[in-house]
């Protein structure tokens, strides 16, 4: 192996780069942050050449962050398109081999970090560029040649940026005729398993990866092309649950992968079983319980969503291979799906999105329902965003007043068998449990009032809890 100022290993991925220990920030949150691989012809191609345009590491400020785009050329006998993305989505785990160089996210929404210990150790970012490519053509011996181009200047970067898209969304469009009923294996990936060890990625026709970076041709053309790797077959097996997409073959995998933390998965569910969510989503959807509607957010939306919290915060709750009833992780191409949450109402169910986000997928919300859709220029809060809801008779309105009766009607039967009078009394923080309601101590007789606590669907974590009489 040949040398490099830095050390490579496995053990490195997953390592995080703190800001207080970062010299550099690339692309991210604060800038732009792109990553693309294309196939071409051997003769195009300049093995292991690296080639910055912009600002390289010696000339960039600590500290600062800056625009970022990696550009790789591959070519070989078996190299062909389709295997763009397959190549491309390893860029995550090469990246994180090397030590104090840390990689998030995918395509477009690239965030990279690099400490201060490792670019004391170079001046230029050539022999990262260098040490990526020796690891793609050793573990990917298909690749023959490869090239890179490393982009920091701001206007290269978004020239680069959009060239980008437009092959993405031409990447995406291939599975547009394909469904989950007309083939027999679906998909599965563990590249995100270094941030979230029990995330069990599953790829089917009419779900993209959660990164938004493999569909259902990439998968198989990875397993196909490098059988031992992050991409694999899974037997669809016997369908359980055609609306929610549970399949026993995909339950099989979940269980397995997870080391037994889930044993069900459902592809297009937003409570029940959902998929778990890694960290790489592009969008997290998160329920909202006053409206009993679903809001979506997108990475790169900077906001508050009506809930009072933005895209990191619902990422955090939601990532880390969890299965979280009530927020989930998505990539945006399953918009376009015609299962998308069809077991929890589809786009009816739809009532927030940024909007940044609706205008990039105008084109597949129905068109009865788009203009029902609250963005942030109409709902910044639940109160604006209940208000629009009505105004524009959006479809979960009409589930409001059902809801209302039927809660109204369990709350006269819990009256009619559970009506207590207050008595002061207090709860231990450990082991916290409510008393049968018969053994509270009944208030003398005259006295007004009583409570009533009505817990649904709650989780609820308590030190201490103090009912007592109030005092006249």
């Amino acid at each position: 192996m040949a040398e490099f100022p830095f050390e490579i290993s496995p053990m490195f991925e997953g390592e995080r780069v703190r800001k207080d220990g970062m010299f550099v920030e690339l692309g991210g949150p604060k800038s732009m942050g792109l990553e693309l691989v294309r196939a071409k012809d051997m003769d195009e191609i300049e093995d292991d050449k690296v080639t910055i345009v912009g600002p390289d590491l010696k000339e960039m400020e600590e500290g600062k962050t800056y625009p970022w785009a990696m550009i790789f050329h591959i070519g070989g006998e078996l190299v062909e398109p389709d295997l763009e993305s397959v190549v491309e989505r390893r860029v995550h785990d090469f990246v994180n081999y090397c030590q104090g160089i840390m990689h998030l996210n995918q395509r477009y929404d690239v965030w990279m970090r690099m400490s201060k210990d490792t670019a004391a150790k170079m001046d230029s970012f050539e022999p990262f560029g260098k040490a990526v490519m020796m690891l793609f053509k050793t573990e990917l011996p298909f690749i023959e040649k490869m090239q890179v181009t490393f982009y920091t200047d701001e206007a290269e970067v978004e020239k680069q940026m959009v060239e980008a898209k437009e092959i993405f969304k031409a990447r995406d469009a291939r599975t547009k005729d394909l469904h989950d009923e007309d083939v027999d294996v679906f998909y599965g990936c563990t590249l995100c398993q270094a941030f979230a060890p029990t995330n069990v990625c599953v790829v089917s026709p009419d779900r993209i990866s959660l990164c938004g970076a493999i569909n259902w041709f990439d998968g198989r053309a990875a397993a196909k092309v490098d059988p031992e790797g992050p991409q694999f077959a899974i037997e669809k097996g016997e369908v359980l649950d055609d609306n929610t997409g549970e399949y026993s073959g995909v339950n099989e995998i979940a269980k397995k992968l997870s080391s037994g933390e889930f044993d069900k998965i459902k592809l297009h569910s937003f409570f029940d079983s959902p998929h778990t969510s890694c960290g790489c989503f592009e969008v997290v959807g998160f329920y909202i319980p006053e409206v009993d509607g679903i809001g979506w957010v997108n990475r790169e939306y900077q906001g508050m969503a009506p809930n009072g919290l933005g895209f990191s915060t619902m990422a955090g709750q939601t990532g880390g291979g969890k299965q979280i009833v009530g927020f989930l992780g998505i990539g945006v191409n399953y918009f376009y799906s015609p299962k998308f949450i069809q077991a929890d109402g589809g786009w009816n169910r739809v009532v927030w999105l940024p909007a940044m986000l609706k205008e990039k997928i105008a084109e597949t919300i129905p068109e009865d329902i788009k203009d029902k859709i609250a963005t942030e220029n109409d709902a910044t809060d639940i109160e604006s965003l209940k208000a629009f809801l009505q105004e524009k008779n959006h479809p979960v309105v009409a589930n409001w007043a059902a809801a209302e009766e039927e809660e109204e009607e369990e709350e006269e039967e819990e009256e009619e068998e559970t009506a207590v009078a207050a008595a002061p009394m207090m709860m231990p923080a450990a082991g916290f449990q409510m008393p049968a309601m018969a053994s509270m101590p009944m208030m003398p007789a005259g006295k007004a009032g009583g409570i009533k606590i009505t817990f649904k669907n709650a989780k609820i974590s308590i030190d201490k809890m103090i009912v007592s009489e109030k005092k006249e």
